[in-house]
């Protein structure tokens, strides 16, 4: 389960030693200077500085630090110039995502400067150096140019810090798929270059897994789940007792087995628990509670997408799993849907989403409890990935608004109505000619720069229609 944490980043401040011959005290000077630096981050970021950097010793043993301190990401800002053959073994290996931060202490030159204020502000031939050796490496990096007073530069590293988190969460996260759509195409990838290039481990596992923990679920972990229902939903009056406990018994056991085997994200197909014979119901309430709670799901065993929910949780609160499902010209918009499934931390702020008993007939099964509500209207950003070809894979990005709408009554099932900033026609063009899947991950607000850092610091392709 992702929590919301502010990320954890290392700040790794390059030095050499000559210069505390030629400017005694000017170590100390610098280390106030990055110290000032992480105050001035710490609303968005938690920065870990251990001292400035003066020789590779202290490069390598900062780094060793970094990983075992569990930091999430790394910033490199030279506090002065470094020859940068010192920062190779260190980061011949590195798996923590790098971020350049080249700027210095003072915003402008002025007359009254003499060579220790040019030592003091020497910084950006020292990150030249720097980038150079980090380059020739092989070393996706981020660069942020500024001044690390304003408010440009906070927001460049808070982006970049959520970024890391995404693509550290990725590449520790394990996915359980249990069935998948026969013949659906985009959800398909191959496992070792998925692991290989974004991290995911993904399991395929039983359903009896979930039989048998339904027989082990406890009366009090019902009730526990009914009385956040009672709490957080409008409880539809058609919902007997017995369907709702249920419901409550077959998220309780799913959770079970997603905690179980350490995973972060789970998918479940419709006709996998409709056809199986063991269960009553689909899952429709267990999907957006568990969203809701911090899991990563998506439907029809698409791990592409389930993954992608965990680096969106990394990236910023309460992404919502949805897809297409038609378009409306008059409204120049896309209606935002899925079968039963979405998350409930993005619903309208002023009504309280409804658990509803929702006719399904998957499997000739019961009405399963099922969450609706409308978005909160507002910006809104909406990413697909897409496995191209072996390794390369592709990040479809759109941007629009959530459009303030009438409620359509007869749909029950989480919706809202998208306008894409370029309008549906040219942002469909583009979705459709860049391969963009069926299945996408929405966050409320403007979240493309945080995945612009994700795709480099990755090295997938990022296209925004």
């Amino acid at each position: 389960m992702m929590t919301s944490q502010k990320p954890v980043i290392g700040l790794l401040g390059i030095m050499q030693e000559l210069y505390d011959d030629m400017l005694p005290g000017i170590t100390q000077r610098q280390e106030d200077y990055a110290r000032q630096v992480a105050k001035r981050l710490a609303d968005q970021v938690d920065v870990r500085f251990p001292g400035a950097a003066r020789n590779r010793d202290d490069i390598e043993r900062i780094m060793r630090g970094f990983e075992a301190d569990d930091c999430e990401g790394i910033m490199v800002v030279n506090l002065t110039y470094g020859p940068a053959l010192r920062i190779v073994n260190a980061f011949r290996d590195v798996r923590l995502p790098v971020m350049l931060a080249n700027i210095q202490p003072e915003q402008a030159v002025t007359a009254g400067w003499d060579m220790s204020n040019l030592t003091y502000n020497q910084g950006v031939h020292g990150a030249q150096d720097t980038a150079n050796s980090l380059m020739r490496l092989g070393v996706r990096f981020k660069v942020i140019t500024d001044d690390w007073r304003a408010d440009s530069f906070a927001k460049s590293v808070g982006d970049f810090a959520c970024a890391a988190r995404a693509v550290k969460r990725m590449r520790k996260a394990r996915v359980a798929i249990i069935g998948q759509m026969p013949g659906m195409g985009d959800i398909l990838t191959d496992p070792h270059a998925f692991m290989r290039r974004l991290g995911p481990q993904v399991d395929h596992v039983n359903i009896g897994l979930i039989a048998q923990a339904m027989e082990g679920v406890k009366g009090a972990e019902i009730d526990a789940v009914i009385a956040a229902n009672r709490k957080n939903f409008e409880i539809d009056e058609a919902i007997t007792e017995e369907s709702h406990r249920y419901a409550a018994r077959l998220q309780v056991a799913i959770k079970t087995v997603v905690d179980a085997g350490g995973y972060d994200a789970w998918s479940l197909y419709f006709d996998q628990i409709g056809l199986d014979g063991r269960f009553r119901q689909t899952h429709m309430m267990a999907a957006s509670n568990l969203m809701a709670e911090g899991y990563g799901y998506s439907a029809e065993g698409d791990s592409s997408c389930a993954s992608l929910m965990v680096a969106g949780y990394g990236l910023a609160p309460d992404p919502h799993f949805t897809e297409m499902y038609a378009m409306d010209f008059p409204l120049d918009a896309v209606l935002q849907s899925h079968m039963g499934e979405g998350n409930w931390k993005v619903a309208r702020k002023d009504r309280k989403p409804r658990l509803i008993d929702r006719p399904l007939g998957i499997g000739g099964l019961d009405n399963p409890p099922t969450v609706l509500f409308q978005a909160q209207p507002g910006p809104a950003t909406l990413v697909s990935l897409v496995p191209v070809v072996g390794e390369h894979y592709r990040l479809v990005v759109t941007q629009g608004t959530i459009l303030e709408t009438d409620e359509l009554p007869n749909v029950e099932m989480p919706y809202f109505m998208m306008r894409p900033q370029n309008g549906v026609r040219e942002c469909l063009n583009g979705w459709l000619r860049n391969g963009g899947t069926h299945h996408q991950v929405l966050h409320l607000g403007d979240t493309r720069p945080r995945w612009q850092s994700f795709c480099e610091l990755l090295g997938i392709e990022y296209a925004e229609v």
